[in-house]
């Protein structure tokens, strides 16, 4: 059985979900900012700046950057409420209006009256955008916190900027806990580029759409149909009845992974091809497919649901 990612209509766009210019606190003007994705070859781009009140709610106006090549999608990173460690939710929302309302946040620090996490992250998909959970390792993101967003669409599993600035780019593990509890979220890799130390060009997402449009490109991300990642390429993912069979660029490893500590990988050199066998995962309800190439760069797919 073919996966939607790979059997819906168009092709593969390439774009980074999560940036930052000097509308917040990025070092680059939002052109110039569009312009570098552009020249990297990238096809889109969100450009996502701080939505607080010190840099006065922006929600970076990218549409002049746009041509028949490139294409870019409103967005920010909201913040309101405070997570169990005190600190403020980072919600990364893509696809806002322009005339988003801002609530009350002032600056990077909780307030009284102000919306929760949770609260913000709703009001951002009513909008219309694609809301993810940001950085969950940076964050210090407890279970209880994932939970209480109800309203997202994906998790950030590689930020390029965490990685680089802190080493905690991760955010499987609140994954696929909230996958084995029966929520159907989808994953994202993304740079949270700033452009004050290497933090781009490092993880991405690759969106099959009809057109390389705003509103083709975001409802391809509601819909699932990309994957993520750091340079290798998912082609193909079938489930047939004991097999994921996985077709790719040269891979050293195709790894399946599910509930628990169920996982299975396939090891080898420049392969193209894998078929990992389904028998540990008899009791998970989903699995999902990571790709390594021989550097150690990875693609990971979106969760596949077994039922």
């Amino acid at each position: 059985m073919p996966t939607s990612f790979f059997t819906a209509p168009g092709q593969f766009y390439r774009g980074n979900l999560h940036t930052h210019s000097n509308l917040s606190d990025g070092a680059l003007d939002p052109d110039e900012v569009c312009r570098r994705y552009k020249a990297e070859g990238y096809d889109f781009i969100a450009l996502t700046d701080h939505f607080i009140g010190m840099y006065n709610y922006p929600i970076a106006d990218t549409i002049p950057f746009r041509d028949d090549d490139f294409t870019t999608l409103l967005g920010a990173e909201v913040h309101s409420g405070a997570m169990q460690n005190g600190e403020l939710w980072h919600i990364v929302a893509v696809g806002l209006p322009a005339d988003f309302a801002p609530g009350n946040a002032p600056h990077f620090l909780p307030v009284d009256d102000q919306e929760t996490g949770p609260e913000i992250a709703q009001r951002c998909v009513k909008a219309g955008a694609y809301v993810a959970i940001a950085h969950p390792q940076w964050s210090g993101l407890t279970l209880d916190d994932a939970r209480s967003i109800d309203a997202a669409h994906a998790v950030e599993i590689y930020n390029h900027g965490c990685a680089m600035g802190c080493d905690r780019p991760d955010g499987f593990h609140t994954l696929d806990l909230l996958l084995s509890e029966g929520r159907k979220l989808n994953l994202i890799a993304t740079d949270d580029a700033h452009f004050t130390e290497p933090d781009h060009f490092g993880g991405w997402v690759m969106v099959k759409a009809a057109a390389n449009t705003p509103e083709a490109l975001l409802q391809a991300l509601k819909d699932g149909t990309f994957y993520s990642s750091q340079g290798p390429e998912i082609r193909d993912i079938r489930l047939t009845g004991r097999h994921v069979e996985v077709t790719c660029s040269a891979a050293s490893a195709v790894i399946v992974q599910g509930h628990g500590s169920a996982a299975t990988a396939i090891h080898g050199q420049s392969m193209s091809t894998a078929a990992v066998p389904l028998d540990r995962f008899a009791n998970s309800p989903w699995v999902r497919v990571t790709v390594m190439d021989r550097a150690g760069k990875r693609a990971w797919s979106n969760p596949i649901w077994l039922d």
